[in-house]
């Protein structure tokens, strides 16, 4: 028999599997369960999206693209960018397109990273940066947000997170799993602790059109920090085509040579049906975002006011979609909170821990759910809290 513990190299061995699929997989297979955990919208892709993606496959667009994507859509990301957020990135030369953010966020952390080096990552936070960092030999440095700063990095925190080592800082915001996000002054404040340095920002925007009430800043925007940012976005969150597995870096010219580098040679490129589906989002999917976000908001307002209802404190969240109530109040750790509830009620969401420090005592439930699931999971949350 081969001792397979012998093959696998020690950085995957340590690489605890994701604390997310857990709950959906026990959930499968339990009658009338319903899941508050997967972050993915539950709307289908727009047909007019659809209907890109189905044209460019009857028209036989069926080949390989360039490796950083195709032309045109790197020219619409582009034009998107200064339209939707007032940044200027070049087609050619400045925009890459990946399979998913996830491999964006992976090219970046491979580019900038020698073993040793020290990524700074708020937390709680999604759930790949730290593994992605270990598994490059370099040492994830969490540093836990507070309820009280509304979930947000603080300078303070920042600059005590600083060493010789640091090559850089991911910000997650708006933040999966709190909804937290930054505003103007928490960036220029952030940005006053990086200039001088060679620290660089890798900001993974992916829920960038998703804010509530305040319009979304990137550190990009912020005087002196164009230079050293690398900007993560894509398509699974904003026009719900989580499926189509795409994304796109936009960075300075330099970073995104170094990042289709490794693209070409890993990937050769994104999936070229998703890309003309990705060119029709871009340039007339600005209404979908919009209706989308609107029914995002009435669930986010009505899930919050729900918990509060129960005796929950909850935070409210300024992005994304997720609620991070607290369950401190039951007695339970998150984990046993999460255990009980789905046996009980066959309700699924996410213990807090499993995004890091700074997650014991809360759970995340995601809204990208209909009323009726959302009104249904409430009914059995305080049937199940009774009985504790």
């Amino acid at each position: 028999m081969i001792d397979y513990d012998k093959i696998l190299c020690d950085r995957i061995r340590k690489v605890q599997p994701s604390g997310i699929r857990k709950y959906f997989d026990l959930l499968q297979g339990m009658e009338g369960g319903i899941s508050l955990g997967i972050g993915e919208p539950d709307f289908v892709t727009p047909w007019h999206i659809r209907d890109a993606g189905i044209y460019s496959l009857e028209k036989g667009f069926t080949k390989y693209s360039p490796n950083a994507g195709l032309t045109d859509l790197r020219q619409s990301i582009s034009r998107y960018m200064k339209r939707r957020f007032d940044l200027e990135y070049a087609g050619a030369g400045q925009v890459l397109v990946t399979v998913g953010g996830s491999e964006g966020l992976d090219l970046a952390f491979r580019c900038l990273l020698e073993p040793g080096d020290e990524v700074i990552i708020p937390t709680p936070s999604f759930v790949c940066y730290g593994p992605l960092v270990s598994m490059l030999h370099g040492k994830p440095v969490l540093v836990e947000t507070k309820a009280e700063n509304e979930f947000r990095l603080t300078a303070e925190e920042l600059k005590a997170a600083v060493t010789p080592r640091t090559r850089a800082v991911v910000l997650p915001f708006p933040n999966n799993p709190t909804g937290g996000i930054m505003g103007k002054e928490d960036l220029e404040a952030l940005a006053d602790v990086l200039r001088g340095t060679d620290i660089m920002v890798i900001s993974d925007e992916i829920y960038a059109e998703l804010t509530y009430g305040q319009h979304h800043i990137s550190m990009a925007n912020i005087p002196d920090m164009y230079e050293r940012t690398i900007v993560i976005n894509g398509f699974s969150k904003a026009y719900s085509m989580t499926g189509w597995r795409l994304g796109y870096v936009c960075a300075p010219k330099p970073l995104i040579a170094a990042m289709t580098k490794l693209h070409q040679y890993a990937i050769m490129c994104a999936p070229t049906t998703s890309q003309y589906a990705a060119i029709e989002a871009l340039e007339h999917g600005d209404g979908d975002i919009e209706a989308m976000k609107e029914e995002y908001d009435g669930r986010r307002r009505f899930l919050v006011d729900g918990f509060r209802r129960l005796g929950l404190s909850c935070f409210e969240p300024k992005g994304a979609f997720y609620t991070f109530p607290c369950i401190s109040s039951t007695g339970l750790t998150s984990e046993e909170f999460c255990d009980r509830f789905l046996q009980a009620e066959h309700v699924a969401v996410i213990p807090g821990t499993a995004f890091g420090p700074g997650g014991e005592g809360y759970v995340r439930a995601c809204y990208a759910a209909s009323m009726k699931d959302l009104g249904e999971a409430l009914e059995r949350l305080e049937r199940f809290l009774k009985t504790l």
